[in-house]
């Protein structure tokens, strides 16, 4: 019996139960989905020009995926903001939404402060710290979400209770249907193919973390679709598997990067490319794959591919986030780490305390 497939094994890594967190998450979006449905803005909040999300880390890539998913159907502006300030074009006409999952995200409660400045409309999502203090405070809407989780997997809470608000106001048309989709695909999935029960011979996310394990991850995907999805799988590998990756997006790739693959020659024989893939991708850009394919290939470098899995853009979008989650984790387990702690954000945030 391989190691991923040991469950003692797993739970004495895994003593802080990511795999309770990873597990749940079909749960968590329906949830999510409803309290998003039983929240209420203002009729005017649908009356802006433009929205800016703000967010770092695990509390941003639920807004960085709702970008690339609603950016053909969304007549407005979206821009997701990782910064302490916002960007210039912020003003009254504009929708802000923060989300900070702690409630206390140095930089996202920084451009709460610019925004109330610049008399933008400001709704929160939070599951309580200062942010949540200070929308009730100073009368800003304020979504709190569950308590209790890493802010990476709290995803659900801080990306879907946005899609159902978005169609309350209309800027959207109804997802109740797309979601639905998600959240069976997501339970199939962790049933019968990724989950921890679900044996290495047949699970793709222990095999692909087997493949990975002590070789260095360079993530390519489409950008159209994918860049959210690429972002947090860096992200995961980074936190749960405590392993550092890179990231790049086709079709810019292939306008640099690619020819990159050549030195140092015997560094990259360590590293393994790893393209994320959607039955949608741009026509051209499945051929630039095929191309990088044969490129790589060339060179004797390691490739391997996930494929999306379901029929809407939604279902397809999350099933390779839960992939990736579940590949980190597993990854987690062949280091011998445990996926929760994240010691060296902890002690950053600590030092930046320390120096005010």
């Amino acid at each position: 019996m391989h190691n991923l497939d040991r469950i003692e094994l797993i739970e004495k890594i895994d003593q802080r139960r990511m795999r309770d967190v990873i597990g749940e998450f079909p749960e968590h979006v329906t949830q999510a989905f409803a309290l998003g449905k039983d929240f209420s803005l203002p009729a005017h909040f649908a009356d802006v020009k433009n929205i800016v999300f703000c967010g770092m880390g695990g509390s941003a890539i639920g807004a960085e995926t709702l970008s690339f998913y609603l950016r053909k159907e969304l007549e407005l502006a979206l821009y997701v903001n990782r910064d302490y300030t916002l960007p210039g074009f912020v003003d009254k006409d504009c929708l802000v939404i923060l989300l900070s999952y702690s409630g206390n995200t140095e930089e996202t409660l920084s451009a709460y402060k610019e925004a109330r400045a610049k008399g933008a409309k400001i709704v929160v999502i939070t599951s309580g710290g200062e942010a949540a203090a200070l929308a009730e405070k100073e009368g800003h809407p304020c979504l709190l979400i569950p308590q209790g989780f890493p802010p990476r997997g709290a995803l659900a809470f801080l990306c879907f209770p946005v899609l159902a608000l978005f169609s309350r106001i209309g800027l959207i048309g109804d997802k109740e249907k797309d979601v639905t989709e998600t959240i069976s695909l997501l339970e199939k999935l962790k049933n019968e193919s990724l989950g921890i029960d679900v044996r290495s011979e047949v699970n793709p996310a222990k095999k692909l973390a087997l493949r990975l394990f002590d070789k260095f991850c360079v993530i390519y995907a489409a950008a159209e679709h994918l860049s959210a999805v690429v972002t947090r799988w860096r992200g995961q590998l980074a936190e749960n598997s405590k392993a550092l990756s890179s990231s790049h997006l086709l079709p810019e790739m292939n306008h640099n990067e690619i020819v990159g693959w050549q030195h140092p020659h015997k560094l990259l024989k360590s590293f393994v490319a790893l393209i994320l893939r959607d039955k949608e991708d741009h026509p051209q850009v499945k051929k630039r794959i095929e191309i990088n394919k044969e490129i790589l290939q060339k060179e004797g470098m390691m490739l391997e591919e996930v494929y999306s899995n379901g029929e809407g853009l939604l279902a397809r979008t999350f099933s390779l986030i839960y992939t990736g989650d579940y590949v980190s984790f597993y990854l987690a387990i062949l280091n011998k780490e445990d996926p929760t702690p994240v010691k060296r954000i902890d002690y950053l945030k600590k030092r930046l305390k320390e120096w005010k």
